[in-house]
Formats: structure tokens, sequence, C-alpha cells
């Protein structure tokens, strides 16, 4: 009987682990989408509250200069997750076009301040994100490339300055040899009166 009891017991305990289990993967991966969600929240409402102080302001080089920012914190982002990169795109591209008339009045003419606007705002975010990581990947491969012609000059070098050693102490063999060579006969000529 307590066999039985103590299987019973076992099973439960197995079943009320399992049930637990997954409402614990479950609770993970909502979390992580609430993470996503708060860490691209947070970081775009620091932006879009400097691009919205600098709507106010209608200074349109400070505002270029937060649009800059905002660029370097996407790529920021792109290292750390790509998933918050897009988050905060979103939110910042959704900020930009709700004010797309103040844009228009601080920015004006201004070609190069038009010109950053449109790359944040015309692209999906995914797309602003994907692009941002192949940039980083193509200075990635230019830096390594880079350094593997760095270090083949740098093998070059050192080859070339081992076979400039190793000719200069072959001439310098050469010469002791030819000076013991020449003391030689020296001594074999004064000891046969020469």
């Amino acid at each position: 009987m307590k066999k039985i009891m103590l299987a019973v017991m076992a099973v439960a305990a197995i079943g009320f682990a399992t049930s637990c289990g997954n409402k614990t993967q479950q609770g993970e991966a909502v979390d992580s989408v609430a993470l996503v969600d708060s860490l691209a929240g947070e970081a775009a409402n620091v932006s879009i509250s400097a691009l919205a102080e600098q709507l106010e302001a209608g200074d349109a080089s400070k505002f270029q200069e937060v649009l800059v920012t905002v660029k370097t914190k996407i790529a920021e982002l792109i290292k750390k997750n790509p998933e918050v990169a897009k988050e905060y795109v979103a939110k910042v591209q959704t900020f930009l076009k709700e004010n797309a008339d103040k844009v228009k009045a601080v920015v004006g003419d201004n070609a190069a301040v038009q010109a950053a606007v449109s790359a944040i705002t015309e692209v999906e975010p995914a797309n602003v994100v994907n692009g941002l990581l192949e940039k980083v990947g193509d200075a990635a491969t230019e830096a390594k490339d880079a350094a593997v012609d760095a270090a083949n000059q740098k093998i070059e070098e050192g080859k070339a300055a081992v076979e400039q050693k190793a000719e200069e102490t072959k001439e310098a063999a050469k010469q002791k040899a030819s000076e013991a060579i020449d003391n030689a006969a020296k001594d074999v000529k004064g000891k046969l009166g020469l």
C-alpha cells in the first residue's frame, strides 16, 4: 500500500513540476517582449523629448544634431539587441510622422536636415536596422581586411629582414673564412721562409 501511495505522489509531483515549468517558459517569453518594449520605450522617450525640444525652439541645426544622436543610438541598440533597435526606430518614426508639419516648418529648405529626417522616416524600421547592420558588417570586413593586409606587410618585412640578416651572416662567415685562409697561408709561407 505504501508503494502505491509513493508512486501516486511521485506522479503528482512530476505533473505539478511540468505544469509549473510551462508557465515559467511562457512567462519568460512574455517578459522578453515586455523588456524589448520597455528598453525601446525608454530610449525613444529620451530621443523624442530632445527632438520635441528642438522643434519647439525652432533650431534646425540643433534638430539635426539630435537626429545624428538618434542614428548613433540606433547603431548602439543594434549591437545590443536588433529587436529593441527596431522598436526604437518605430517609435521615433511615429513621432516624426505625427509632427511632420512642425518638422517642415523648422527644417525649411535645409537639405541636410531633410535628408536626415527622410532617412529615418521613409524606411521600415526593420530595413533601417538591417541597413545599418550591413554597414556595420561592411565596416568590420574592411577593418578585418586592413588588419590582414597590415599583418601580411609585417610578415613580408620580417622575411626581408631575416633574408638580409642571413646574407650579412653569410658574408661575414665568408670574410672570416677568407681571413683564416690568408692567415694560414702566411703562417705556412713564414715557416717555409717564403
